[in-house]
């Protein structure tokens, strides 16, 4: 169980990125985003997704982001995004100079939800961690990497087979940033069975 650099594979390639040794570099472009109609009625599916493809039902997927967000939505993150009608991603979305949002959107069947909780805008760096049982999974983030925090468990209606997983980075509005991706692994499943 690893997570092999070697077998990434972009679903929209952004024009600007950098891949270095254990390190990722996404330079969001303005008006990408991934949402699926809920509330607002839009539909924009053209974020740039890297990600590569498992048959594993059981394992976690740790990743840390850094970045310095300049304009409302803008976010990097965790994803796992089978197809447009079918994903879920978490991330931090900047909201003002006073906070952010730290949140996950789960999309079953071509619609999506966003559940968030309001951090501080000086936060510039989380952890990630998505984990796996079966077609169940659990997001989870982390300020330092080791203690991590449940945000959120779902189904996902069509993360039943292979799947693929990843990294994310965009910007909703007119604005552009440097997403930072570092200390990926996939290791044994750290969520454990219920009792």
């Amino acid at each position: 169980m690893e997570f092999d650099f070697n077998k990434l594979e972009w679903t929209r390639k952004p024009q600007k990125y950098d891949i270095q040794d254990q390190k990722i570099i996404i330079t969001t472009e303005p008006e990408t985003d991934l949402w699926q109609r809920t509330y607002y009625g839009f539909r924009n599916d053209n974020a740039p997704v890297l990600q590569m493809k498992t048959s594993e039902k059981y394992f976690s997927f740790i990743v840390k982001t850094e970045f310095n967000s300049k304009r409302r939505f803008d976010q990097c993150g965790v994803v796992m995004y089978l197809n447009s009608d079918n994903w879920l991603k978490a991330s931090i979305e900047y909201e003002n100079e006073e906070f952010q949002r730290l949140g996950s959107v789960v999309t079953n069947h071509g619609y999506s939800d966003w559940a968030t909780t309001d951090i501080d805008a000086s936060i510039h760096s989380m952890w990630y961690r998505l984990s796996r049982r079966e077609s169940d999974y659990c997001i989870e983030c982390s300020t330092d990497g080791v203690h991590f925090k449940q945000m959120r468990i779902c189904h996902m209606w069509e993360g039943t087979d292979e799947i693929e997983f990843g990294i994310y980075a965009c910007s909703p509005e007119n604005s552009s940033f440097d997403a930072v991706f570092s200390h990926m692994e996939m290791i044994e499943c750290q969520w454990q069975k219920h009792q």
